[in-house]
């Protein structure tokens, strides 16, 4: 079972900014120590829930402390950017990590996200499919011109080329869309298993996958397709669930508070507030517990993990940096992970 790494960058009140980023750092230097096979970084913008904003200036800095561990993007949000330049950024990184990056997209979540760099989400899958491919040709091809309804390209020589022949891998998280789960399919990308689908859902849709690439007779590679969870290790499970309630909790208000935000953002408002006039709750630490996350004692989650093995699952990513967790906890939980849960999954 190959491993994996991921993070939100998450900045829950009272946090300080830096300390997000350097301890971000400092996991994934543990993670490639201990035998992680990549490490994966979200693109989200103007929240609480995210600083991964300029996702490659961060995976630029990773790429020169570390040596062998893979940089991913899961995911960049091509809608929101010019395929010229995040076909540079990103070539960029994968030279100066020597060819160690694989290129996460998906369309990310609309509200504020889209609002704030004035893009119409109604338009979202044709912009999202024509910026992709964009960038995939401006990586392969000399020369590229291109007349699309949202970009016009003429002529254009990418400087630098990525080190990765013909291009590095691209990734697509086809949560929901079957467009997008056809437009991977078509295009020989592969697919990329967010923390924010449930795990049944999730196994519903490698199936999918799987079934669509043997009916063009491609193979679904999926010791290459990363199946994220949260992640949690402790001695014992009461300690685990003390750990990580608050995190979890704090994790699904964010993300149904910014749902409702169309027009501001929730970065310098009271989440306290929010909590008192919603008129609807998020799903419960319970529930994410059971459905997304494996949280518990090294055996329990070795075994939920050897249960993704019987679903064809080979590569498993885990999200340890729970909304505000501390350092301590974080790393506690990962040397655990290292000491006690991979010998039972190798």
């Amino acid at each position: 079972m190959k491993l994996a790494l991921f993070t939100h960058l998450s900045w829950p009140e009272k946090i300080n900014q830096p300390s997000v980023f350097y301890n971000a750092v400092d996991q994934v230097h543990l993670a490639e120590s201990i035998g992680f096979d990549s490490a994966w970084f979200a693109e989200h913008h103007f929240t609480r829930y995210s600083m991964g904003a300029s996702l490659l200036v961060i995976l630029g800095h990773i790429a020169a402390t570390t040596k062998s561990i893979r940089l991913g993007t899961g995911v960049l949000i091509p809608n929101l950017h010019n395929p010229i330049r995040l076909a540079e950024d990103t070539a960029t990184v994968d030279v100066l990590s020597n060819g160690r990056l694989d290129v996460g997209f998906g369309r990310g979540v609309y509200g504020y996200e889209y609002g704030g760099f004035n893009i119409q989400a109604d338009q979202s899958q044709e912009r999202f499919q024509e910026t992709v491919l964009s960038i995939r040709d401006l990586w392969s091809n000399k020369s590229v011109s291109m007349d699309g309804r949202f970009h016009q390209l003429k002529n254009i020589d990418l400087v630098p080329s990525p080190i990765q022949v013909p291009h590095p891998p691209v990734y697509i998280a086809a949560t929901r869309s079957p467009d997008t789960l056809d437009f991977l399919i078509s295009n020989d990308f592969l697919l990329c298993i967010a923390v924010v689908q449930d795990t049944k859902l999730a196994l519903q849709l490698v199936s999918r996958y799987k079934e669509k690439c043997k009916a063009v007779a491609r193979s679904p590679h999926m010791d290459k397709v990363p199946f994220f969870r949260y992640v949690h290790v402790a001695e014992n499970e009461s300690q685990a669930i003390e750990n990580t309630k608050t995190h979890i909790d704090w994790i699904q208000d964010i993300m149904q508070w910014k749902r409702h935000l169309l027009d501001r953002t929730e970065v310098y408002q009271p989440m306290d507030e929010w909590l008192k006039s919603r008129n609807e709750l998020p799903p419960t630490f319970d529930q994410i517990r059971d459905n997304r996350a494996f949280i518990g004692t090294p055996e329990h989650v070795a075994e939920q993990i050897l249960g993704l093995r019987e679903h064809g699952i080979e590569y498993f990513g885990c999200n340890f940096a729970m909304g505000g967790l501390t350092q301590e906890k974080i790393i506690a939980s990962m040397k655990l992970f290292e000491k006690r849960v991979m010998p039972l999954i190798q």
